[in-house]
């Protein structure tokens, strides 16, 4: 079976690309270096034909407002169009656990809105919101620092080790259609603080982490469970300290 990978050569698709060949099947990693560019719609015809599934693990070049908005609507638009015309039987997009409940923000608004095009395409779909990567900890910890301290919330949240992120978009994308969300996370909670207070210490970061429920997360303020995957949400494997092991 033919997959496309918009967003091959990144953290996820690369991964994700491996594992489908590995699996059997004909895995192609799509992105501006292979000459696929999803704003300008470049190469996006050729790499689709004869393609069973698209899945779609590219992400914005910019975090600000209205660049984020402006990426999603218009690759997502290309990509669909794209998709359609080359008979596509399954679109998988990964996007965010609790984007809803993030709408504060204007990058979740844009991802919204990358997802309400999706299930209004007419395409058979599958959306995989994934929590946080294990691998984005430190960018959480540089964010919520002020002052030289590191001052986060007490939410709970359940990150996920990026090879559990692409193992779980790999089992969907081989799946039939959703046609809905399929959450995917973590094997454990943890506190947000406890968990970054953890991480620097692995790795000899002086930064003291003080917990402070009126912290914002990437500025956005966040209740008990904003962060957390449904009952129903497939876990990873991976657990927190086995991955830190590893780097």
């Amino acid at each position: 079976m033919k997959v496309v990978v918009i967003g091959g050569t990144g953290l996820i698709g690369s991964t994700l690309v491996g594992e489908l060949a590995e699996h059997g099947h004909e895995a192609v990693a799509a992105a501006p270096s292979t000459g696929v560019n999803t704003v300008t719609g470049e190469g996006l015809d050729p790499v689709l034909e004869g393609a069973a599934v698209v899945v779609d693990v590219s992400n914005a070049p910019s975090f600000a407002d209205d660049a984020a908005m402006d990426f999603f609507r218009t690759a997502t638009t290309n990509l669909l169009e794209s998709s359609a015309k080359a008979g596509v039987e399954h679109y998988v997009a990964l996007s965010v656990v609790g984007t809803d409940r993030l709408q504060e923000s204007g990058y979740f608004r844009a991802k919204a809105a990358q997802e309400t095009l999706i299930r209004e395409s007419g395409l058979p779909y599958s959306l995989v919101h994934a929590t946080q990567f294990f691998e984005f900890i430190a960018a959480i910890a540089d964010f919520s620092t002020v002052d030289g301290t590191v001052r986060l919330p007490s939410a709970r949240f359940q990150p996920m080790a990026a090879a559990d992120v692409a193992a779980g978009v790999g089992r969907t994308a081989v799946e039939a259609p959703v046609n809905g969300i399929r959450e995917i996370g973590g094997p454990e909670q943890s506190g947000l603080d406890a968990l970054v207070r953890r991480a620097l210490a692995a790795k000899g970061d002086p930064r003291e982490v003080v917990t402070d429920e009126q912290a914002p997360y990437f500025g956005i303020r966040v209740s008990e469970r904003t962060l957390l995957p449904g009952t129903d949400a497939r876990l990873g494997a991976i657990r927190f300290d086995e991955w830190l092991a590893r780097q």
